[in-house]
């Protein structure tokens, strides 16, 4: 996990090609302090980072970000008001790469949509 602390894993499930998962973000940590004071919000690369992350964790592989396209931010994630995150993952893999469709929401809300490609490095 890139930055410590940042979230929990609440419930992960991995029925191939599909990743859903619910992750608990700590109100608390230290970015939200300089993101932004007083009106914390998560950064939009953190929440890339994550599903990164979340797709490392479904094929056991570590990832390099190497194109993302058709990045839609569509709300702000305060985590004082919704800390817990939903995110869907459509994978595909090939020897050396994965191809992501992926929507992040929380409650009702579409956060963000994004599609992307990662080098697989390990």
């Amino acid at each position: 996990m890139l930055l410590e602390g940042l979230y929990e894993i609440q419930e992960f499930n991995y029925m191939e090609p599909y990743v859903k998962a619910t992750v608990k973000l700590n109100k608390d940590h230290e970015i939200f302090e300089g993101h932004f004071p007083g009106h914390p919000v998560l950064p939009g690369v953190c929440v890339i980072q994550i599903i990164k992350e979340l797709t490392e964790k479904s094929i056991e592989k570590k990832l390099l970000l190497s194109v993302a396209s058709n990045v839609k931010f569509m709300a702000v994630i305060n985590p004082e008001k919704n800390d817990t995150v939903e995110f869907e993952i459509e994978l595909s893999q090939s020897d050396d790469e994965v191809k992501i469709k992926n929507t992040v929401s929380f409650e009702d809300t579409m956060a963000l949509k994004l599609n992307a490609s990662f080098k697989i490095t390990a």
